[in-house]
């Protein structure tokens, strides 16, 4: 099994700031929509064959309103996965930092045999992807899945890379570089786009209102619930537009 760690912050304010920046949406909107997104891709991991790791910030890397980020974080997930989960504080200033950490400690120190990193705005990951990375990490060190910006939303390790500044931008070629350095062989899951600044939902919302409307198809509900009731979508241009 892969040990999959979603690196979530407490869904208070500040979270999704490029969206609120941009006014795509207020404080509280986009509150409602990273709430919604870290509930579907962690019932999303717990539904798949991996093991969940919610992967949480520390106090003094949120809002200093969230006096118990676990507290906060473990409030989403808890009603929304079948097994408990395993909670750990993130450990460094960067997301290379964070990453590298927590990948190094789990392979090296824990025995853990393959760690997947996922992001909680991939909220269209659905279980296939994961569980198609874990049977790709049997024969190559490096899987990842891109995103939108040359970004990723999805990386998974058998072996450690130099984390250093690893996920500069773009990240998923400064992925395969590191790999490539360490001499390891690099596979890929099939995109996701991610719902983090306006260009990100230019794809990421047409494709949520397509596979709700195409009927049968897993869509991640709560996030799909969120778009629909704040009117979200995509006009000619492409431009974003709120009905």
């Amino acid at each position: 099994m892969t040990t999959v760690a979603v690196l979530a912050k407490p869904p208070e304010a500040g979270v999704l700031p490029e969206l609120v920046a941009d006014d795509v949406l207020s404080e509280a909107e986009a509150t409602d929509l990273y709430e919604a997104m870290l509930a579907d891709v962690c019932e999303t991991v717990d539904a798949s064959g991996g093991d969940l790791l919610v992967n949480y910030r520390p106090a003094d890397q949120v809002d200093a309103d969230v006096d118990d980020p676990e507290a906060a974080v473990r409030s989403v997930v808890d009603p929304v996965v079948e097994e408990e989960p395993r909670y750990e504080v993130q450990v460094g200033s960067t997301l290379s930092a964070r990453v590298g950490n927590t990948v190094t400690h789990l392979l090296e120190r824990e025995g853990v045999k393959t760690v997947g990193v996922l992001r909680p705005t991939a909220a269209l990951c659905g279980r296939q992807r994961i569980d198609s990375a874990a049977m790709k990490l049997r024969t190559s060190a490096v899987v990842l899945g891109s995103s939108t910006g040359g970004d990723v939303y999805y990386a998974a390790f058998g072996d450690t890379i130099d984390f250093e500044d690893a996920f500069a931008t773009p990240a998923v070629e400064t992925l395969v570089r590191r790999a490539n350095d360490a001499g390891h062989d690099v596979d890929f899951v099939p995109p996701v786009p991610t719902t983090g600044t306006r260009e990100d939902l230019l794809t990421a919302v047409p494709q949520l209102r397509a596979h709700r409307d195409a009927g049968g198809r897993w869509v991640p509900p709560r996030t799909v619930d969120v778009v629909d009731s704040l009117g979200l979508r995509v006009e000619d241009g492409p431009t974003l537009v709120r009905e």
